[in-house]
């Protein structure tokens, strides 16, 4: 592993090539800010990436023909550039990300990455994001990467030998953090109301957010749960402390809790350092449905950004501006609902911030449906619980819209009528 600056680490990108950098809390800040400064001679480099966190100068308008995004998972600091034209979005599930690289659909000139400094062995660890950074180190002809020593050391697929990095610049930067925010009596409703829905025994899959933080602070009661997830945040911290989650029922890797990256404050990432107990493992297994189905009682909470009266739902876009991407959510719905007492879960408050109702007739012109109607088997907002599941249309539209605001109920009737011709 050979160290040099910045500056010189980044000079291994050639214009024309593409590039992959590291996922969300494990962002190389630094390096992609080497990477952008070096603008002026370079043309037509493609960034490849899932959510990152942090600013992503490559994506300045002023450095457009020096740089393309294509995020495999839109954050905030790539909407602009998307919607001006700037940068793309690839569709695509989280599972099958790693195979893009593996099999060289993208194939990958350099990666850039960040990880733990090395044992006595030579080993880094990527820490807390494994996800598809482990293909793509593996896939690259060129790995760049920024050694810190405030980069947890994770068990499970993340190890990466000094031999496998061709260079590296030392960092001393804490990752980002992201601490929970006060929850707000609706998201609490809603936490509970999933909470009934969870099993003792069950093993969840949910992710970061109000929401999710709503549901585990309303599991303190239950007993026996396991976490087999994409990614997982401090909201489980408590609960493992607690004893309710002990992974002790779990069919795949019992006793342990699975997932492919983490973000959350310094006491996650803390917790998660040279902790047996937690396995990072490549999101081509976490998410692949085979493998979530084997647990018992799987039970898969994600969000939405609307749900219409039939039960399609939407997650990426806001009409027809790409907002996130469809990650992992119809990998673990899927997985769920294949899962022995498996229970697939959609959570979304019922209007946005404006009042306007997140149950909607139509779904805007353009959005994206993530997840088909075919596979919703519940929908659950602070308001209650709709079972989809073996209904039909207008038993659909029914239970929805019991579970919409109350200021947006008469109107979805009405919609509902005019599609039904009859009383939902």
């Amino acid at each position: 592993m050979h160290i040099v600056s910045a500056e010189e680490a980044v000079s291994v990108v050639r214009s024309g090539n593409r590039v992959f950098v590291q996922t969300a809390a494990a962002t190389p800040t630094v390096l992609t800010r080497a990477l952008a400064e070096r603008a002026p001679e370079l043309r037509e480099v493609e960034l490849v990436h899932l959510h990152t966190e942090g600013p992503a100068p490559y994506a300045k308008p002023e450095l457009s023909e020096s740089f393309f995004t294509n995020a495999l998972f839109v954050g905030a600091n790539v909407r602009d550039a998307i919607e001006a034209g700037r940068a793309d979005f690839i569709p695509i599930f989280l599972s099958e990300v790693p195979a893009l690289f593996r099999r060289r659909i993208l194939a990958l000139d350099v990666a850039l990455v960040q990880v733990s400094p090395p044992d006595v062995h030579g080993f880094c660890s990527l820490g807390v994001s494994v996800d598809a950074t482990r293909a793509a180190v593996l896939a690259a002809s060129i790995v760049v990467a920024q050694v810190n020593p405030h980069m947890p050391r994770t068990h499970g697929d993340g190890l990466i030998h000094t031999d496998q990095i061709n260079v590296a610049v030392h960092v001393d930067e804490p990752l980002p953090e992201f601490p929970p925010r006060a929850l707000t009596d609706a998201e609490l409703n809603l936490g509970r109301f999933c909470a009934e829905l969870i099993e003792d025994g069950a093993t969840l899959q949910t992710g970061i957010g109000a929401i999710p933080d709503a549901v585990l602070r309303a599991l303190t009661n239950h007993a026996n749960l396991g976490i087999h997830t994409e990614m997982f945040s401090d909201g489980v911290l408590d609960l493992v402390e607690r004893g309710v989650i002990n992974n002790s029922l779990k069919r795949v890797h019992p006793g342990r809790l699975v997932s492919s990256f983490v973000m959350g404050t310094r006491r996650l990432y803390d917790f998660v350092d040279d902790n047996p107990q937690v396995v990072m493992l490549d999101c081509g297994y976490v998410n692949d449905t085979a493998v979530i189905r084997r647990n018992h009682k799987v039970t898969a909470i994600n969000g939405a950004i609307e749900v219409d009266l039939t039960g399609q739902v939407v997650a990426d876009s806001i009409g027809t501006r790409i907002f996130s991407g469809v990650g992992g959510q119809m990998d673990f719905i899927r997985g769920a609902s294949l899962s022995e007492g498996g229970k697939p879960i959609i959570a979304l408050l019922s209007t946005t911030r404006k009042n306007e109702s997140r149950i909607v007739s139509l779904l805007k012109p353009g959005a994206g449906v993530v997840t088909t109607r075919a596979h919703v088997h519940y929908v659950v907002t602070e308001f209650g619980v709709a079972a989809l599941y073996g209904r039909n249309l207008r038993q659909r539209a029914r239970a929805l819209i019991d579970v919409a605001h109350p200021d947006h109920r008469e109107g979805l009737e009405r919609a509902a009528y005019e599609r039904f011709r009859t009383v939902v």
